[in-house]
Protein backbone atom coordinates (compact mmCIF):
# COMPACT_ATOMS: atom_id res chain seq x y z
CA UNK A 1 0.00 0.00 0.00
CA UNK A 2 1.72 3.30 -1.12
CA UNK A 3 1.85 6.28 0.86
CA UNK A 4 2.20 9.95 -0.23
CA UNK A 5 2.92 13.46 0.77
CA UNK A 6 2.99 17.17 0.43
CA UNK A 7 3.23 19.11 -2.81
CA UNK A 8 6.29 21.25 -3.69
CA UNK A 9 5.11 24.52 -3.72
CA UNK A 10 1.79 23.11 -1.62
CA UNK A 11 4.47 21.85 0.29
CA UNK A 12 2.64 20.92 3.72
CA UNK A 13 2.10 17.08 4.82
CA UNK A 14 -0.16 14.93 2.73
CA UNK A 15 -0.86 11.26 3.40
CA UNK A 16 -3.32 9.29 0.83
CA UNK A 17 -3.47 5.83 0.12
CA UNK A 18 -4.09 4.22 -3.34
CA UNK A 19 -7.09 1.65 -3.03
CA UNK A 20 -10.07 1.34 -4.84
CA UNK A 21 -13.18 2.96 -3.15
CA UNK A 22 -16.93 1.97 -4.42
CA UNK A 23 -18.35 3.18 -7.16
CA UNK A 24 -21.88 2.01 -7.72
CA UNK A 25 -24.51 1.16 -5.39
CA UNK A 26 -26.69 -1.73 -5.23
CA UNK A 27 -30.57 -0.95 -4.31
CA UNK A 28 -30.85 -3.05 -1.99
CA UNK A 29 -29.91 -1.28 1.74
CA UNK A 30 -28.57 -2.25 5.16
CA UNK A 31 -30.46 -1.89 8.39
CA UNK A 32 -30.74 1.90 9.16
CA UNK A 33 -28.71 2.82 12.21
CA UNK A 34 -30.36 5.23 14.63
CA UNK A 35 -28.36 7.21 17.10
CA UNK A 36 -29.25 6.48 20.98
CA UNK A 37 -30.24 9.16 23.13
CA UNK A 38 -27.06 9.59 25.00
CA UNK A 39 -24.79 9.49 21.47
CA UNK A 40 -26.80 11.91 20.16
CA UNK A 41 -28.17 14.51 23.46
CA UNK A 42 -24.37 15.07 24.56
CA UNK A 43 -24.00 17.80 26.95
CA UNK A 44 -22.77 20.91 24.95
CA UNK A 45 -24.28 20.02 21.66
CA UNK A 46 -25.82 23.03 20.46
CA UNK A 47 -30.01 23.02 20.18
CA UNK A 48 -29.52 24.32 16.43
CA UNK A 49 -27.25 21.05 15.52
CA UNK A 50 -30.02 19.12 17.21
CA UNK A 51 -30.93 17.82 13.34
CA UNK A 52 -27.56 16.78 12.27
CA UNK A 53 -27.09 15.24 15.85
CA UNK A 54 -29.98 13.26 14.70
CA UNK A 55 -29.53 11.58 11.39
CA UNK A 56 -30.36 7.67 10.83
CA UNK A 57 -27.33 6.50 8.79
CA UNK A 58 -28.84 4.62 5.44
CA UNK A 59 -26.50 2.21 4.70
CA UNK A 60 -26.53 0.93 1.20
CA UNK A 61 -24.17 -2.32 -0.28
CA UNK A 62 -22.09 -0.86 -2.39
CA UNK A 63 -19.72 -3.34 -3.38
CA UNK A 64 -16.84 -4.60 -0.92
CA UNK A 65 -18.62 -1.80 1.35
CA UNK A 66 -21.64 -0.28 2.86
CA UNK A 67 -21.63 3.03 2.06
CA UNK A 68 -24.40 6.11 3.15
CA UNK A 69 -24.40 9.74 2.89
CA UNK A 70 -23.99 12.33 6.26
CA UNK A 71 -25.61 15.98 6.06
CA UNK A 72 -23.49 18.75 7.81
CA UNK A 73 -23.68 22.37 7.44
CA UNK A 74 -21.30 24.52 5.16
CA UNK A 75 -20.78 27.27 7.96
CA UNK A 76 -20.97 25.68 11.33
CA UNK A 77 -21.95 29.67 13.03
CA UNK A 78 -25.20 29.07 10.37
CA UNK A 79 -26.46 25.73 10.93
CA UNK A 80 -30.02 26.72 9.30
CA UNK A 81 -28.24 27.74 6.50
CA UNK A 82 -26.71 25.87 3.27
CA UNK A 83 -25.53 22.07 3.99
CA UNK A 84 -23.30 19.34 2.10
CA UNK A 85 -23.41 15.75 2.41
CA UNK A 86 -20.28 13.85 3.21
CA UNK A 87 -19.27 10.07 1.54
CA UNK A 88 -19.17 7.58 4.48
CA UNK A 89 -18.81 4.00 4.19
CA UNK A 90 -18.22 1.01 6.53
CA UNK A 91 -16.51 -2.83 6.67
CA UNK A 92 -18.61 -4.17 8.86
CA UNK A 93 -16.80 -6.27 11.71
CA UNK A 94 -16.01 -9.74 11.45
CA UNK A 95 -16.61 -10.91 14.76
CA UNK A 96 -18.41 -10.29 17.75
CA UNK A 97 -18.82 -6.56 17.37
CA UNK A 98 -17.58 -3.84 19.79
CA UNK A 99 -18.31 -0.45 17.87
CA UNK A 100 -17.21 1.85 15.33
CA UNK A 101 -13.53 2.55 14.67
CA UNK A 102 -13.30 5.85 12.57
CA UNK A 103 -10.22 6.24 10.17
CA UNK A 104 -8.27 8.57 8.31
CA UNK A 105 -5.84 8.23 5.99
CA UNK A 106 -3.93 11.96 6.02
CA UNK A 107 -3.74 14.57 3.78
CA UNK A 108 -5.42 17.15 4.04
CA UNK A 109 -7.06 15.50 1.34
CA UNK A 110 -6.91 12.05 1.27
CA UNK A 111 -9.59 9.65 1.27
CA UNK A 112 -10.91 8.23 4.40
CA UNK A 113 -13.94 6.39 2.41
CA UNK A 114 -11.07 4.68 0.50
CA UNK A 115 -9.22 3.73 3.91
CA UNK A 116 -12.01 2.00 4.98
CA UNK A 117 -12.25 0.29 2.05
CA UNK A 118 -9.12 -0.84 2.32
CA UNK A 119 -9.74 -2.01 5.94
CA UNK A 120 -8.24 -5.77 5.96
CA UNK A 121 -5.02 -3.95 4.69
CA UNK A 122 -5.29 -0.90 7.21
CA UNK A 123 -6.22 -3.03 10.53
CA UNK A 124 -5.30 -6.32 12.02
CA UNK A 125 -8.15 -9.08 11.70
CA UNK A 126 -8.29 -8.89 15.39
CA UNK A 127 -9.34 -5.09 15.08
CA UNK A 128 -11.71 -5.66 12.16
CA UNK A 129 -12.57 -8.76 13.94
CA UNK A 130 -14.39 -6.59 16.86
CA UNK A 131 -14.84 -3.13 15.08
CA UNK A 132 -16.75 -1.66 12.15
CA UNK A 133 -14.18 0.25 9.96
CA UNK A 134 -15.66 3.36 9.22
CA UNK A 135 -14.53 6.26 6.87
CA UNK A 136 -15.44 9.16 5.76
CA UNK A 137 -14.35 11.96 2.63
CA UNK A 138 -13.82 14.70 4.92
CA UNK A 139 -15.71 18.24 3.31
CA UNK A 140 -14.00 19.14 -0.11
CA UNK A 141 -12.65 15.70 -0.67
CA UNK A 142 -13.21 12.87 -3.05
CA UNK A 143 -16.89 12.26 -3.15
CA UNK A 144 -18.11 15.30 -0.39
CA UNK A 145 -18.22 17.49 -2.41
CA UNK A 146 -15.28 18.00 -3.49
CA UNK A 147 -13.13 21.22 -4.27
CA UNK A 148 -11.19 21.90 -7.89
CA UNK A 149 -9.70 24.47 -9.21
CA UNK A 150 -7.49 23.58 -11.92
CA UNK A 151 -8.19 21.14 -14.78
CA UNK A 152 -5.63 18.87 -15.50
CA UNK A 153 -3.62 20.17 -17.76
CA UNK A 154 -3.44 23.35 -15.40
CA UNK A 155 -2.57 21.15 -12.31
CA UNK A 156 0.02 19.52 -14.15
CA UNK A 157 1.52 23.10 -14.60
CA UNK A 158 1.27 24.09 -11.32
CA UNK A 159 2.94 20.98 -9.42
CA UNK A 160 5.61 20.93 -12.15
CA UNK A 161 6.65 24.84 -11.59
CA UNK A 162 9.52 25.44 -9.95
CA UNK A 163 9.74 24.91 -6.52
CA UNK A 164 13.14 27.13 -5.84
CA UNK A 165 13.15 30.07 -7.13
CA UNK A 166 16.17 31.94 -6.97
CA UNK A 167 16.15 34.97 -9.09
CA UNK A 168 13.74 37.98 -8.79
CA UNK A 169 12.29 36.62 -11.96
CA UNK A 170 11.81 33.04 -10.43
CA UNK A 171 10.07 34.28 -6.96
CA UNK A 172 7.60 36.42 -9.08
CA UNK A 173 6.63 33.79 -11.45
CA UNK A 174 6.18 31.83 -8.12
CA UNK A 175 4.15 34.67 -6.37
CA UNK A 176 1.73 34.93 -9.67
CA UNK A 177 1.40 30.92 -9.95
CA UNK A 178 0.26 30.49 -6.08
CA UNK A 179 -1.88 33.65 -6.52
CA UNK A 180 -3.66 32.80 -9.47
CA UNK A 181 -4.00 28.80 -8.40
CA UNK A 182 -5.73 30.40 -4.87
CA UNK A 183 -8.03 32.77 -7.40
CA UNK A 184 -9.03 29.64 -9.17
CA UNK A 185 -9.80 27.86 -6.41
CA UNK A 186 -11.88 30.94 -4.68
CA UNK A 187 -13.80 31.12 -7.98
CA UNK A 188 -14.65 27.47 -8.50
CA UNK A 189 -15.30 26.69 -5.11
CA UNK A 190 -17.62 29.02 -3.46
CA UNK A 191 -18.56 29.40 -0.22
CA UNK A 192 -17.12 26.04 0.96
CA UNK A 193 -14.21 27.14 0.15
CA UNK A 194 -14.23 29.03 3.24
CA UNK A 195 -15.32 25.87 5.71
CA UNK A 196 -12.79 23.27 4.78
CA UNK A 197 -10.36 23.62 7.99
CA UNK A 198 -9.76 21.33 10.29
CA UNK A 199 -12.04 22.86 13.05
CA UNK A 200 -14.76 22.30 10.27
CA UNK A 201 -14.07 18.63 10.00
CA UNK A 202 -13.57 17.90 13.52
CA UNK A 203 -17.32 19.28 13.93
CA UNK A 204 -18.21 16.83 10.92
CA UNK A 205 -16.51 14.18 13.05
CA UNK A 206 -18.81 14.39 15.80
CA UNK A 207 -21.81 14.46 13.97
CA UNK A 208 -20.55 11.24 12.37
CA UNK A 209 -20.00 9.65 15.78
CA UNK A 210 -23.65 10.30 17.56
CA UNK A 211 -24.98 9.00 13.71
CA UNK A 212 -22.81 6.17 14.34
CA UNK A 213 -24.70 5.94 17.61
CA UNK A 214 -21.51 6.07 19.20
CA UNK A 215 -21.18 7.75 23.04
CA UNK A 216 -17.28 7.79 22.78
CA UNK A 217 -15.35 8.18 19.23
CA UNK A 218 -12.98 5.59 18.70
CA UNK A 219 -10.31 6.82 15.90
CA UNK A 220 -7.03 5.67 14.33
CA UNK A 221 -5.48 8.93 12.11
CA UNK A 222 -2.58 8.53 10.17
CA UNK A 223 -0.04 11.80 9.18
CA UNK A 224 -2.74 14.73 9.09
CA UNK A 225 -5.04 12.52 10.42
CA UNK A 226 -3.39 13.18 13.58
CA UNK A 227 -4.25 16.56 13.47
CA UNK A 228 -7.58 15.97 13.12
CA UNK A 229 -7.49 13.74 15.81
CA UNK A 230 -6.25 16.24 18.21
CA UNK A 231 -8.09 18.96 17.29
CA UNK A 232 -11.54 16.82 17.48
CA UNK A 233 -9.84 15.46 21.59
CA UNK A 234 -9.29 19.32 21.95
CA UNK A 235 -12.73 20.17 21.36
CA UNK A 236 -14.63 17.06 23.12
CA UNK A 237 -11.85 15.30 25.08
CA UNK A 238 -15.13 13.58 27.26
CA UNK A 239 -16.06 11.91 23.97
CA UNK A 240 -12.59 10.16 23.02
CA UNK A 241 -12.58 7.20 23.01
CA UNK A 242 -9.68 4.47 21.77
CA UNK A 243 -7.72 7.42 19.90
CA UNK A 244 -4.46 6.30 17.53
CA UNK A 245 -2.49 8.84 16.35
CA UNK A 246 0.71 7.80 14.15
CA UNK A 247 2.79 10.11 12.45
CA UNK A 248 2.29 13.47 14.15
CA UNK A 249 1.22 17.00 12.71
CA UNK A 250 1.54 19.02 15.99
CA UNK A 251 -1.47 21.67 16.69
CA UNK A 252 0.86 24.24 17.66
CA UNK A 253 3.81 24.51 15.39
CA UNK A 254 3.61 27.64 12.87
CA UNK A 255 3.57 26.95 9.17
CA UNK A 256 7.83 28.01 9.33
CA UNK A 257 8.46 25.01 12.06
CA UNK A 258 6.63 22.81 9.72
CA UNK A 259 8.31 23.60 6.24
CA UNK A 260 11.88 22.90 8.62
CA UNK A 261 10.61 20.14 10.13
CA UNK A 262 9.75 18.29 6.95
CA UNK A 263 12.90 19.36 5.58
CA UNK A 264 14.99 17.99 7.89
CA UNK A 265 12.75 15.04 8.07
CA UNK A 266 12.89 14.42 4.38
CA UNK A 267 16.59 14.85 4.73
CA UNK A 268 17.27 12.29 6.81
CA UNK A 269 15.15 10.12 5.17
CA UNK A 270 17.06 10.91 2.16
CA UNK A 271 20.15 10.16 4.02
CA UNK A 272 18.94 6.45 5.23
CA UNK A 273 18.20 5.83 1.37
CA UNK A 274 21.58 6.53 -0.12
CA UNK A 275 23.27 4.40 2.75
CA UNK A 276 21.48 1.28 1.84
CA UNK A 277 21.51 2.21 -2.03
CA UNK A 278 25.62 2.51 -1.42
CA UNK A 279 25.48 -0.85 0.82
CA UNK A 280 23.62 -2.64 -2.18
CA UNK A 281 26.40 -2.23 -4.28
CA UNK A 282 26.58 -0.62 -7.56
CA UNK A 283 24.65 2.25 -6.75
CA UNK A 284 23.98 4.92 -9.20
CA UNK A 285 25.02 8.03 -7.16
CA UNK A 286 28.16 7.02 -6.10
CA UNK A 287 30.29 4.84 -3.04
CA UNK A 288 29.60 6.88 -0.25
CA UNK A 289 26.43 8.93 1.43
CA UNK A 290 28.06 12.33 0.61
CA UNK A 291 28.64 11.62 -2.99
CA UNK A 292 25.05 9.49 -2.93
CA UNK A 293 23.83 13.16 -1.29
CA UNK A 294 25.51 15.58 -4.00
CA UNK A 295 24.35 13.41 -6.66
CA UNK A 296 20.76 14.18 -5.44
CA UNK A 297 21.37 17.58 -5.44
CA UNK A 298 22.63 17.71 -8.70
CA UNK A 299 20.32 16.04 -10.42
CA UNK A 300 17.33 18.58 -9.29
CA UNK A 301 19.33 21.34 -10.27
CA UNK A 302 19.59 19.90 -13.50
CA UNK A 303 16.37 19.10 -14.03
CA UNK A 304 15.71 22.63 -13.48
CA UNK A 305 17.97 23.79 -16.60
CA UNK A 306 17.67 20.65 -18.56
CA UNK A 307 14.83 18.64 -17.50
CA UNK A 308 14.77 15.12 -19.26
CA UNK A 309 11.84 13.85 -21.91
CA UNK A 310 9.33 12.20 -20.25
CA UNK A 311 6.93 9.81 -22.98
CA UNK A 312 3.37 8.33 -22.80
CA UNK A 313 2.26 11.24 -19.98
CA UNK A 314 -0.43 13.37 -21.27
CA UNK A 315 0.83 16.98 -21.58
CA UNK A 316 3.94 16.40 -19.18
CA UNK A 317 6.71 16.42 -21.78
CA UNK A 318 9.58 17.34 -19.36
CA UNK A 319 10.39 16.22 -16.14
CA UNK A 320 11.26 19.62 -14.66
CA UNK A 321 12.76 20.11 -10.75
CA UNK A 322 9.35 20.14 -9.59
CA UNK A 323 8.51 16.90 -11.03
CA UNK A 324 11.67 15.44 -10.03
CA UNK A 325 11.94 16.34 -6.67
CA UNK A 326 8.42 15.06 -6.14
CA UNK A 327 9.47 11.24 -7.79
CA UNK A 328 12.05 11.08 -5.40
CA UNK A 329 9.95 12.00 -2.76
CA UNK A 330 7.75 9.85 -3.03
CA UNK A 331 9.95 6.84 -2.45
CA UNK A 332 10.34 8.19 0.82
CA UNK A 333 7.41 6.90 2.28
CA UNK A 334 8.32 3.05 2.11
CA UNK A 335 11.67 1.47 2.29
CA UNK A 336 9.73 -1.16 -0.34
CA UNK A 337 9.70 2.04 -2.71
CA UNK A 338 13.49 2.23 -2.69
CA UNK A 339 14.69 0.09 -5.06
CA UNK A 340 12.40 1.57 -7.15
CA UNK A 341 14.12 4.88 -6.89
CA UNK A 342 17.37 3.06 -7.88
CA UNK A 343 16.33 1.99 -10.99
CA UNK A 344 14.70 5.67 -11.06
CA UNK A 345 18.00 6.94 -11.05
CA UNK A 346 19.87 4.44 -13.53
CA UNK A 347 17.19 5.24 -16.53
CA UNK A 348 17.22 9.49 -15.30
CA UNK A 349 21.20 9.09 -15.61
CA UNK A 350 20.77 7.00 -19.37
CA UNK A 351 18.66 10.61 -20.37
CA UNK A 352 14.97 9.65 -19.78
CA UNK A 353 13.06 11.11 -17.50
CA UNK A 354 10.01 8.39 -17.57
CA UNK A 355 10.57 6.30 -14.53
CA UNK A 356 11.24 8.96 -12.37
CA UNK A 357 7.84 10.54 -13.73
CA UNK A 358 5.93 7.16 -12.71
CA UNK A 359 7.30 7.80 -9.05
CA UNK A 360 5.60 11.52 -9.18
CA UNK A 361 2.55 10.19 -10.76
CA UNK A 362 1.88 8.33 -8.17
CA UNK A 363 2.44 10.54 -5.46
CA UNK A 364 0.63 13.29 -7.22
CA UNK A 365 -2.18 10.78 -7.85
CA UNK A 366 -2.00 11.19 -11.60
CA UNK A 367 -2.36 8.25 -14.26
CA UNK A 368 -0.38 8.25 -16.95
CA UNK A 369 -2.29 9.87 -19.33
CA UNK A 370 -2.49 13.44 -17.26
CA UNK A 371 -5.69 12.55 -15.67
CA UNK A 372 -6.13 12.87 -11.66
CA UNK A 373 -7.52 10.07 -9.50
CA UNK A 374 -8.37 12.42 -7.15
CA UNK A 375 -8.30 15.70 -5.68
CA UNK A 376 -5.56 15.54 -3.40
CA UNK A 377 -3.01 17.92 -4.56
CA UNK A 378 -5.98 20.60 -5.00
CA UNK A 379 -7.59 20.02 -1.42
CA UNK A 380 -4.89 20.38 0.49
CA UNK A 381 -4.00 23.60 0.24
CA UNK A 382 -7.62 25.08 0.68
CA UNK A 383 -7.19 23.29 3.93
CA UNK A 384 -3.73 24.13 4.93
CA UNK A 385 -4.33 27.66 4.81
CA UNK A 386 -7.42 28.19 6.55
CA UNK A 387 -5.34 26.03 9.34
CA UNK A 388 -2.11 28.25 9.48
CA UNK A 389 -1.85 31.61 8.18
CA UNK A 390 1.42 32.41 6.14
CA UNK A 391 3.71 35.46 5.43
CA UNK A 392 3.04 36.92 1.70
CA UNK A 393 6.48 38.85 2.08
CA UNK A 394 8.68 36.80 -0.54
CA UNK A 395 12.12 37.74 1.13
CA UNK A 396 10.99 35.86 3.79
CA UNK A 397 11.06 32.47 2.03
CA UNK A 398 14.17 33.68 0.49
CA UNK A 399 15.93 33.88 3.96
CA UNK A 400 13.91 30.47 5.06
CA UNK A 401 15.51 28.91 1.98
CA UNK A 402 18.78 29.95 3.40
CA UNK A 403 18.35 29.20 6.93
CA UNK A 404 16.89 25.49 6.13
CA UNK A 405 19.86 24.81 4.00
CA UNK A 406 22.11 24.74 6.61
CA UNK A 407 20.45 21.66 8.28
CA UNK A 408 18.62 20.29 5.18
CA UNK A 409 20.81 21.13 2.14
CA UNK A 410 18.77 18.99 -0.39
CA UNK A 411 15.21 19.35 0.98
CA UNK A 412 15.13 22.73 2.83
CA UNK A 413 15.51 25.31 -0.58
CA UNK A 414 12.18 23.92 -1.98
CA UNK A 415 10.07 23.06 1.29
CA UNK A 416 11.02 26.97 2.51
CA UNK A 417 8.85 27.60 0.06
CA UNK A 418 6.02 25.73 0.99
CA UNK A 419 3.69 27.84 2.29
CA UNK A 420 3.97 30.86 -0.24
CA UNK A 421 0.59 29.54 -1.10
CA UNK A 422 -1.11 30.54 2.20
CA UNK A 423 1.02 33.69 1.47
CA UNK A 424 -1.15 34.53 -1.17
CA UNK A 425 -4.14 32.65 -0.78
CA UNK A 426 -7.49 34.84 -1.09
CA UNK A 427 -9.44 33.61 2.42
CA UNK A 428 -7.62 34.62 5.56
CA UNK A 429 -6.52 32.04 7.88
CA UNK A 430 -9.23 30.90 10.73
CA UNK A 431 -7.05 28.53 12.64
CA UNK A 432 -3.91 29.36 14.21
CA UNK A 433 -0.85 27.20 15.96
CA UNK A 434 -2.81 26.12 19.14
CA UNK A 435 -1.10 23.49 22.27
CA UNK A 436 -3.99 20.72 22.74
CA UNK A 437 -3.64 19.00 26.20
CA UNK A 438 -7.36 17.27 25.95
CA UNK A 439 -7.52 17.77 29.42
CA UNK A 440 -9.91 14.89 31.14
CA UNK A 441 -10.23 12.67 28.05
CA UNK A 442 -9.07 8.85 28.26
CA UNK A 443 -5.55 7.66 27.00
CA UNK A 444 -4.34 8.21 23.45
CA UNK A 445 -1.85 6.13 22.03
CA UNK A 446 0.65 8.62 20.20
CA UNK A 447 3.35 6.49 17.29
CA UNK A 448 6.47 8.08 16.44
CA UNK A 449 8.36 6.79 13.28
CA UNK A 450 12.50 7.72 14.52
CA UNK A 451 12.99 7.94 10.26
CA UNK A 452 9.62 9.58 9.30
CA UNK A 453 10.39 11.65 6.40
CA UNK A 454 7.31 13.64 6.54
CA UNK A 455 6.34 13.59 10.20
CA UNK A 456 9.60 13.59 11.86
CA UNK A 457 9.51 11.98 15.38
CA UNK A 458 10.22 14.58 17.81
CA UNK A 459 6.84 15.71 16.42
CA UNK A 460 5.08 12.93 18.05
CA UNK A 461 6.95 12.99 21.19
CA UNK A 462 6.18 16.87 21.51
CA UNK A 463 2.59 16.16 21.26
CA UNK A 464 2.38 12.79 23.30
CA UNK A 465 4.03 15.17 26.08
CA UNK A 466 1.61 17.59 25.84
CA UNK A 467 -1.33 15.62 25.41
CA UNK A 468 -2.87 15.37 29.58
CA UNK A 469 -3.13 11.82 29.10
CA UNK A 470 -0.86 11.13 25.88
CA UNK A 471 1.30 7.60 25.87
CA UNK A 472 4.11 7.55 23.06
CA UNK A 473 5.05 3.97 21.15
CA UNK A 474 8.41 4.59 19.40
CA UNK A 475 9.51 2.79 16.00
CA UNK A 476 13.05 2.69 15.86
CA UNK A 477 12.51 2.56 11.88
CA UNK A 478 12.32 3.96 8.37
CA UNK A 479 9.60 5.36 6.51
CA UNK A 480 6.05 7.15 7.11
CA UNK A 481 3.44 5.84 10.05
CA UNK A 482 4.32 2.91 11.58
CA UNK A 483 0.92 0.62 12.47
CA UNK A 484 0.40 -2.31 9.95
CA UNK A 485 3.66 -1.33 8.06
CA UNK A 486 5.53 -4.42 8.95
CA UNK A 487 6.61 -4.39 12.87
CA UNK A 488 4.53 -7.03 14.51
CA UNK A 489 5.50 -5.48 17.44
CA UNK A 490 4.01 -2.22 16.52
CA UNK A 491 1.15 -4.03 15.44
CA UNK A 492 0.70 -6.20 18.89
CA UNK A 493 1.12 -2.87 21.42
CA UNK A 494 -1.44 -0.89 19.01
CA UNK A 495 -3.88 -3.82 18.76
CA UNK A 496 -3.61 -4.58 22.94
CA UNK A 497 -4.67 -0.11 23.22
CA UNK A 498 -7.61 -1.01 20.58
CA UNK A 499 -9.43 -4.21 21.78
CA UNK A 500 -7.86 -3.86 26.22
CA UNK A 501 -7.52 -0.50 26.47
CA UNK A 502 -3.79 -1.56 27.35
CA UNK A 503 -1.21 1.64 27.27
CA UNK A 504 2.32 0.70 26.59
CA UNK A 505 5.23 1.02 29.18
CA UNK A 506 6.46 4.69 28.83
CA UNK A 507 9.68 4.24 26.88
CA UNK A 508 8.54 1.72 24.59
CA UNK A 509 10.50 1.27 21.48
CA UNK A 510 9.92 -1.58 18.95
Amino acid sequence: MKTRTAGVLAAAVALGIAVSGCSSSSSSSATSVAPSASASAVAGTPAALAKFYDQHIDWKNCGDVQCAKLTVPVDYSDPSGATIQLAIDRVPATGKRVGSLVVNPGGPGGSGYDYAAAATQIVSSAVLSSYDIVGFDPRGVGRSAPITCLDDSALDAYIGADPTPDTPAEEQAAVTTNRNFGLACEKNAGPLLAHVSTVDVAKDMDILRAALGETKLNYLGKSYGTFIGSTYAGMFPQRVGRFVLDGVVPPDITTTQENLGQAQGFEQATQSYVRNCVAQGNCPLGSSLDAGMARIRQFLKDSDTNPLPVTGQGDVTKLTEGWASIGVADAMYSKQSWPVLTQAFQQAFAGSGNAMMALADDYASRNSNGTYSDNIMQVINAVNCLDRSASSNVQTYVQDAQQFAKTAPTWGPMLAWGSLSCGEWPIKATGHPEKITAAGSGPILVVGTTRDPATPYQWSVQLSKELQNGHLLTYDGDGHTAYMEGSSCVDGVVDDYILNGVVPPAGKTC
